[in-house]
């Protein structure tokens, strides 16, 4: 429990760090307007029992008891009207403060997002992400909103109401009133702290089975493949009948929780109307005096009421932010050191030092690899799956940092550099390459946002697929589809060479760019690869050896060390490990 208030607190804490909203006056003015339309609102609904006690008594008690008290009446009439239009005053000041807030927090979050590591994107679920920050900026305008204007400003109220029962009827007034307040409270944060597990089990629920729909669909040809449709339906509907369960576990307790509430505000409201009953008959009291005690409790009853509803809402929201400011607390396992400057990249050579790496500490991937890829050269690494060769272009790249030893361009260590300065500086063809649902020609442009149309068109001719996009219907504005399913494999590759080439790197890295295609479609590609790699350094991860066959030097990874090192010529002539993988893939083909 006191881990759950500490978290509260803290999430609480980082909301309203964020409510002042530093570099903009403006909107700091909106606040302090929100505030006071906020005061007049809450003073003027105090003050309109004593307009309506006035009228009553004006027929009751005056002599003159068949006139008509016109002024007071409409001074009700206006006062009722007044609260109304400062509540919305305060409502349309305030949106903007409110707007302004939720857009930064969520922005941050997406923005710590993409700065976190590679390790977090794997070992995380990209549905239940979406799901965490969706939820938590949703939560953010309800909690700002109703925690500045409505809790605070009816407790504010609350206790006005009872220092003006004190003093007009008597502390015993106030005391029922406290008293009734009090055990209410105490009921709603109890039960609503209890009802919090039912809560966070309905948010799992909901993210695991919108994490599992996302991943089916995504997977929608594999799903087909294997025919395994009932699986999927029966694997979604699991998630969902366990939130069933939970949602309707919390709305039992909800019920519950609404009918003792009301309980207690009845309780209340009885013994305060039986008091003032009696001060009427003992004529202590007046008519007017009956309704004053009577129009309070009504209008304290409404907040009261929704003031219960609200509590159970905020800290239903405060659960979804904490989540979120749970993920914004995350560190990133790479990041910049605080000295970090930019990379000089000028020759681009690349030097892998005695570099050694794992992933976890009780398996090393990569031992003592050390190699040097000059300037303008092609180098190739080729080895059995698992041997360790994608790690190294994810250690170039600075996904992760290596174990020991060091990865050094134009001699400067690459964790000693900023990664944004870095990543400029290496163009990536991976071999699966997903596109993102938009434009061919937006995909293209994603290489260097911002690049004319020329450009594009000419990044797409040195990748050789202007023509083929000239031929669709409607150009560069076609569709690629949901990660370019609309594309076959080929042209999806062409399209990441295009964005790569505008990219314009100094480096470049082949990821088993053409693993995936067939012996013409890899030919044609590879063709397009050897023209953009042109003087520029080039590390090819491959699996086809006849893709590599005019690199300056290929390496030969196996258990993540390096076993041999040469030119094709030269490590066939070794009749080792490189010739029995090369042997091997000509009997295949």
């Amino acid at each position: 429990m006191k881990t759950e208030k500490s978290s509260t607190a803290n999430t609480v804490k980082i909301l309203l760090s964020n409510l002042w909203p530093l570099g903009r006056p403006d909107l700091k003015i909106r606040l302090v307007i929100a505030v006071f339309f906020l005061a007049l609102a809450k003073l003027t609904n105090v003050y309109v029992p004593f307009l309506l006690k006035m009228s009553i008594d004006e027929f009751t008690i005056s002599e003159k008891a068949m006139v008509l008290p016109t002024a007071i009446i409409i001074s009700y009439g206006l006062a009722r009207i007044s609260v109304a239009i400062f509540g919305e005053l305060r409502d349309l000041v305030f949106v903007r403060v409110a707007q302004f807030t939720q857009r930064k927090i969520a922005l941050e979050s997406f923005r710590h997002l993409h700065s976190m590591s590679l390790d977090f994107h794997l070992s995380r679920q990209t549905g239940g992400i979406s799901r965490t920050i969706e939820r938590g900026t949703r939560a953010i305008q309800f909690v700002l909103t109703f925690m500045t204007f409505n809790i605070l400003p009816t407790l504010f109220e609350i206790a006005l109401v009872a220092v003006i029962l004190s003093k007009q009827f008597g502390y015993i007034y106030a005391g029922i009133v406290v008293g009734t307040i009090g055990v209410y409270i105490a009921l709603t944060l109890i039960v609503t702290e209890w009802r919090l597990k039912y809560r966070r089990k309905m948010n799992k629920s909901e993210s695991d089975a919108n994490t599992k729909a996302i991943d089916s669909l995504l997977n929608y040809e594999t799903v087909k493949y294997f025919g395994n449709e009932e699986h999927e339906y029966m694997r979604y509907d699991n998630h969902l009948a366990k939130y069933e369960d939970a949602a309707i576990t919390s709305q039992g307790s909800l019920s519950l929780l609404n009918v003792v509430q009301s309980a207690i505000i009845g309780t209340g409201l009885i013994s305060l109307m039986l008091l003032a009953g009696e001060g009427v008959i003992d004529k202590t009291m007046t008519v007017g005096d009956f309704v004053l005690v009577n129009t309070f409790l009504i209008q304290l009853y409404l907040p009261l009421n929704f003031l219960g509803f609200v509590y159970r809402e905020i800290k239903n929201s405060l659960t979804d932010m904490e989540k979120m400011f749970g993920i914004i607390k995350q560190n990133p396992s790479v990041k910049d050191h605080t000295d970090a400057k930019e990379i000089n990249c000028k020759k681009a050579e690349i030097h892998f030092k005695n570099v050694s790496f794992s992933y976890k500490e009780d398996r090393e991937i990569l031992s003592n690899v050390d190699f040097v890829v000059k300037a303008g050269t092609t180098t190739a690494i080729v080895g059995p799956s698992g041997s360790g060769k994608s790690t190294i272009a994810r250690l170039l790249f600075r996904f992760y940092d290596v174990t020991e030893g060091q990865v050094l361009i134009d001699g400067q260590d690459v964790k000693k550099v900023t990664q944004k300065s870095l990543r400029e500086q290496i163009g990536v063809v991976p071999q699966d390459n997903v596109l993102f649902n938009d434009s061919i020609g937006y995909n293209i442009a994603y290489g260097k946002p911002g690049s004319t149309q020329d450009e594009i068109r000419e990044a797409a001719k040195l990748a050789e697929i202007d023509d083929f996009i000239m031929t669709l219907p409607e150009a560069y504005e076609t569709s690629v589809g949901e990660r370019g399913l609309k594309l076959s494999g080929g042209e999806k590759q062409r399209v990441a060479i295009a964005r790569t080439v505008l990219k314009n790197p100094s480096i470049l890295l082949f990821d088993e760019a053409t693993s995936a295609l067939d012996s013409q479609k890899e030919k044609e590609i590879q063709a397009s690869l050897k023209k953009i790699s042109h003087n520029r350094s080039t590390l090819i991860i491959a699996h086809r050896l006849s893709t590599i066959t005019h690199a300056d030097e290929i390496l030969v990874l196996d258990g993540g060390k390096i076993t041999e090192r040469g030119t094709h010529e030269h490590l066939l002539s070794l009749k080792q490990t490189y010739f029995k993988m090369w042997a091997h893939q000509l009997n295949k083909e």
